[in-house]
Order: C-alpha cells, then structure tokens, then sequence
C-alpha cells in the first residue's frame, strides 16, 4: 500500500512540473522531498554564467524565479518582465533578487516578503545592479554596472549608506559571504588586468584584497562554502574544492558533466548542483552524494525543463548570519602598506637584490603611470604610503632601475587601510620571520608615493596617522 501511494502521489508531483514544461522521473521526485526544503531556482532560456565577467547580459533571453514545493513549481513574482540571483535573508522570510519590472530597464536589486509576496526596491538606478548578497548589520552587497564593468558595492536595506567595495578596471561579481564574513567573489586573473575567471576575497568594507588561493591558471568560478568550511567550486567540466590544510585546490570526484556553479549542500550531506550533459542541452538540477563518489559517480536527476536552464538553486531554510567585520579604516586619502620581504615570491625569492620598489596607477582614461620609487632595504622590507580607492601595482628594480619583477594585475587599499605583506604574492602558508624589518629600525615615516602633496596628508602624518 505504501508503495502505491508513494507512486501516485509521484505522479501527481510529476504531472505538475510538466504543466510548466518541467520533467522529474520517479527517482528524482523522491530526491525533491528527501532535499527537505522547499527551493527557488531561476529558469531562463539560455544561461551565460561568466557573461558578467565581460561586462555582459548573463540572462539575454530573460529569466524567471521559480518557488518549488513539493513537486510544484510556480512563478516567484508577479508583475516583473525579468527575475533572478535569489538570496534568502538569514532568518528565511524574505529574498532579494534582481529584477526588471518592465524589459527596457536596466536590473535593480528587490526585496520580496514571502509570506504576501509583496515587494519593494532596495537599489535603484540608471545601470544594471545584480547578484545581492546578505550581510549582518541590516546590509547588502551587490554589484553594479560601471564603465570599467561591474564593480561591488554595499547598502542598507533602504538603499542609504552606499559604500563601494573594489576598485579596479575589470568587472567583480560577489558569490557568497564566507562564514568569516568575507566576500568570495568573482574577477579575471590577473586581477584587473586579465581574462581567466578567479575567485577572490575581501572585507566588507572593500579592505584586505587577496587571491583565495595562488595556484592560478585554469578557470574557476561559483564558489559555494560548505558547512565543513571548503569552497566548492567548478571548472566547468569539472569540480573541485578549497580546503583550509591545504594551499591548492582539491579535485572532486564528480561525474563529467558541464556545471554551472553555485553547488548547494543539502542537510543529509548531498550537493544540489546545476549541470547538463553536453553544451547543446539545458542545465538542471541533480544531486550528487560526495561521500560515495568514488564507488558510485552519478548525478541523479531532480528537476529539468526541456526548453529551460534551471540556475542558481536556493533552499528556503533559515541559516546563521556570518560574522560581522568590524571596520578599521581612517578617514584618510591614502593608506600605509609595510612588505616585510619583497624578495620572496611564490615563484621563489629573486637572486638578485632589489634596490628600490616603483608604484604604478591608472589614470581616468586607463593609462598606466608612475607614482615614484621607495628604497628597499637589505632584508626585502619597505614602508609607503599610497594612494587610496585606486587601481595600483609594485615593481621591484635593481640598482640601475631594470625591472626585477612586476606584479601581473592590479590591486587596491581602501582610504586609511593599514596593510602588510609577508612577501610578492606569497601563498597563505608563508608566515612572516619574527623580526623587526629594517626599514622600521631606520624610519617610522613611510614614502610618500601618492601623488598627493596636499594638506591632508601633511595633517594626518603630524597626527601620528602613519
């Protein structure tokens, strides 16, 4: 009897997802109740998941949130020509999402009440603003369409208070807030200057900038963290994982397949991925087991739509707030950065010595100039001030100004930001020498490489601001 009701009411949840061109086997259904949430997934004729890195429509043929319960898919808002990028708030009673209300305008960040279904507009604007994310603290991230691409930027819940977040010549696109409270997010490698998609980390108040990790060189996007802590995140064809033992990335044992990213951890421990078989079919919903990978390397189907790609999957389940990232930044218009040993690397430390360290920027129309040079001292260190909320990049020179090494892309320190750095992009495993570098035994005043003279700077430093 038990399984004859099991496999009417199967039938009826599948006779529903077909109603809206949606398909589940038998299987697969039992999958949709064993998940043990409801969802919300976006359903679009043709998904672009990297066309944001380009500055580009990921959705050019529309998109649709859809509320799975069930078995029983529905639309998630009425009234709006365009909907997308869900983000459930931590206590599960209301999303942001992206939307349109009428085609002709550009995307702009909502908020729906789940209980009425009621909306309202949290950002509003002239460009695109899409993928909102929940920050603790009654805030939010998001990126918004700029000249030099997308670029991040955080609000309240009412739009107020906006604060930009990075700051560079190349889109970024936000994928989660880390449990750190760290925003994971999305650029090209090298980091304002390339093309091959790289996760990256940074504070929410746009501080402390860094590669998640430094094994650069495949493409590598939607990163999702789990509840052991890794970051799961995919290839394309492939998947594979960030743990914190651990200075590169770990390959997970996933049956081939094309992934769109954005894996979702279900509570029995199963991952809720979007995928499809081959580039000419529509991504769907599956789930894979990793703890039986190897024996068992199988996708097992949950939902798909035959004219649709179904992305970017949510559970409707409340979860805990990350941490809160309490900030440290001056009111200043530059920032102080200490490299304790510039001759270290993670392609190993330079032969010959550096003698002095050069700061390059971009000006409005994107041409790279020169801030000046800072001595290096004999131990690799330096002190300087620099500009902030700007695009920068060091080179180190010899003793007759030949370049050493340059760093590849380009990077930012937010105003009154006081950083240091153990090395030239050393790995997170590098930990500094416990020593007094030596350009603070012979100064405690920086170099001043930010083009800046003006009387701000001169006031901060007789302040004790360096």
């Amino acid at each position: 009897m038990r399984a004859i009701a099991k496999a009417a009411a199967t039938a009826t949840c599948v006779g529903i997802l077909r109603l809206l061109g949606i398909s589940a086997t038998s299987p697969s259904q039992s999958s949709v109740h064993g998940i043990g949430a409801d969802m919300i997934v976006t359903s679009t004729p043709v998904y672009r998941p990297l066309a944001a890195l380009r500055g580009e429509e990921r959705f050019p043929q529309g998109a649709q949130l859809l509320l799975i319960h069930k078995g029983d898919a529905e639309p998630l808002v009425d009234g709006f020509a365009a909907t997308a990028d869900p983000e459930l708030s931590f206590d599960g009673t209301t999303v942001l999402f992206a939307g349109k209300k009428l085609e002709s305008e550009p995307w702009q960040i909502w908020e729906l009440t789940l209980a009425t279904r009621a909306t309202r507009r949290v950002v509003a604007g002239d460009e695109d603003a899409i993928r909102p994310l929940c920050l603790p603290g009654g805030r939010i991230v998001y990126a918004r369409s700029t000249a030099h691409g997308f670029q991040i930027e955080s609000a309240a819940l009412d739009g107020s208070g906006v604060q930009q977040i990075t700051y560079m010549p190349a889109s970024a696109v936000p994928d989660q807030i880390l449990r750190d409270g760290r925003i994971l997010f999305e650029s090209g490698f090298p980091l304002g200057s390339g093309s091959t998609p790289e996760m990256f980390l940074v504070y929410q108040d746009g501080s402390g900038v860094e590669s998640y990790r430094c094994d650069h060189g495949v493409a590598r996007w939607g990163g999702r963290q789990l509840s052991s802590s890794d970051v799961v995140f995919t290839h394309g064809a492939t998947l594979a994982r960030f743990t914190s033992p651990l200075a590169h990335e770990v390959t997970v044992a996933a049956p081939r397949a094309e992934y769109a990213g954005g894996v979702i951890e279900t509570v029995q421990g199963e991952w809720l991925v979007s995928a499809r078989v081959a580039p000419a079919k529509h991504y769907g919903l599956d789930l894979f087991d990793p703890a039986h990978a190897v024996a068992k390397p199988a996708l097992e189907p949950v939902l798909a739509r035959i004219d649709r790609d179904l992305v970017q999957p949510i559970l409707v389940s409340p979860r805990n707030p990350p941490n809160h990232h309490p900030s440290a930044l001056h009111p200043w218009n530059y920032a102080n950065l200490l490299a304790l040993d510039a001759r270290q690397s993670r392609d190993g430390a330079l032969k010959t010595a550096p003698a002095s360290v050069r700061l390059d920027t971009l000006d409005a129309k994107g041409n790279e100039i020169s801030l000046g040079t800072a001595p290096v001292e004999p131990d690799g260190s330096f002190f300087v001030q620099v500009r902030a909320d700007a695009p920068i990049r060091f080179t180190l020179l010899d003793d007759k100004g030949a370049a050493l090494r340059q760093e590849r892309g380009w990077f930012w320190i937010r105003r009154g930001e006081q950083r240091y750095c153990v090395g030239c992009h050393v790995g997170p495993e590098r930990a500094p020498e416990n020593r007094v570098p030596a350009v603070l035994l012979r100064t405690t005043t920086p170099v001043d490489l930010t083009g800046i003279r003006g009387a701000n700077t001169t006031k901060a430093l007789a302040s004790g601001g360096n």
